[in-house]
């Protein structure tokens, strides 16, 4: 199916795209597209693996305000611009090489999946978790990430119904606001966050309100409306209501798991590993979206219940009925592990099968030599 994308915020098409058009200048023709998807990817993980040393419970903005070295902040603003800019570059890379494939979308979107999650949890460790004094609970974390998940959900539950990605206006908002953060951060500590700034509301507080604002009131409508104009055209993609539907059981089922295990947890498990929970989120959520993409890019239906769920419904009951005791922990550590690896793994395995089908190689614009 040809690739169709629709950007109509002003912020993208006024500021960022003359930008980008400039960049791309540089880049030497030679370049895979997919080599600049995978190093801005790659950007955002060192970035988090780098804050995550400093912050592995997201307490260090909070109770010890200089462990995280100011170098750092700036570096995460650094990469942050770097990944935006390739995955703003890519496509237009491709095009300009003549090498746009099914291959290069499913790449890009699908890093786009997990990496969204990963933002995220960069973040939280700018404004920490409530010490009492200041901060954000950790439930508000998982609320943020899932609403912002849910945002990214739904603009590929709209591409499966209509056909055209109509990208969010939140992308390159969020993407400006968390690079501008980052540079707050680093020019006068993590301090600032930690002021009242509105009628007694912190910054954070008015971060997570615009959020929910924009997902609830923008976004989901906007998806909705695209639905229902494609239906009124009568250019759905999918005949039945249970087909339109049928992308949104697993992501559902999945928040729903997750949700229960935070809430009915006997050992408080978010506040005991939420970096390690949070992630293991991001993870499955990234593979059961890389499905529905797979299935909106082959035009094929969509499986009703996910594999992850099965494992994860077993993990969450025998933590919530109190089997797993004290090692709950050390079960989520385990399950963290194995979701990673069976998402890396599948995105591989999807890779080398494209590759061999379309018979060109994922990061290098050579052609197969035809056995």
């Amino acid at each position: 199916s040809q690739y169709s994308a629709v950007d109509t915020n002003p912020l993208s098409v006024y500021i960022m795209q003359p930008i980008w058009n400039k960049i791309i200048k540089i880049v030497p023709l030679w370049i895979a597209p997919n080599l600049l998807t995978f190093s801005g990817f790659l950007m955002i993980l060192v970035n988090y693996f780098l804050i995550s040393f400093y912050d592995w419970d997201y307490t260090a903005s909070g109770t010890s305000p200089g462990r995280v070295p100011t170098w750092v902040w700036l570096f995460s603003a650094f990469t942050t611009f770097c990944a935006y800019a390739l995955d703003s570059i890519d496509g237009k890379h491709a095009r300009r090489t003549q090498s746009s494939t099914p291959l290069g979308e499913l790449f890009d979107h699908g890093l786009d999946s997990w990496a969204t999650s990963i933002f995220v949890l960069s973040f939280f460790s700018v404004c920490s978790r409530d010490n009492g004094k200041t901060g954000v609970s950790i439930y508000t974390m998982y609320i943020y990430l899932s609403i912002v998940l849910f945002n990214f959900m739904c603009s590929h539950w709209e591409k499966y119904n209509t056909g055209v990605l109509f990208l969010p206006w939140g992308y390159d908002i969020s993407q400006v606001v968390l690079i501008a953060a980052y540079l707050l951060t680093g020019a006068l500590g993590v301090e600032v966050w930690q002021k009242p700034c509105l009628f007694g509301y912190y910054i954070t507080d008015v971060l997570v309100i615009l959020l929910i604002g924009f997902s609830l009131f923008l976004s989901f409508p906007q998806t909705l409306y695209n639905i229902h104009r494609a239906y009124l055209k009568k250019t759905l993609k999918n005949d039945s209501l249970y087909e339109g539907l049928l992308p949104l059981v697993s992501p559902l089922l999945l928040f729903i798991l997750l949700t229960v295990w935070v809430v009915l947890s006997p050992g408080n498990i978010l506040a005991k590993q939420p970096r390690l929970f949070l992630w293991m989120v991001g993870v499955a959520f990234s593979n059961v979206i890389c499905k529905m993409i797979i299935c909106q890019m082959s035009s094929t239906q969509p499986e009703l219940f996910h594999w992850f769920l099965f494992p994860l419904a077993l993990v969450v009951y025998t933590a919530i009925s109190g089997l797993l005791g004290w090692t709950e922990e050390l079960v989520l550590a385990v399950f963290t592990a194995l979701v990673t690896a069976a998402h890396v793994h599948y995105g591989v395995c999807v890779g080398k099968q494209l590759s061999e089908h379309l018979n060109i190689y994922i990061f290098s614009l050579k052609k197969r030599v035809q056995e």
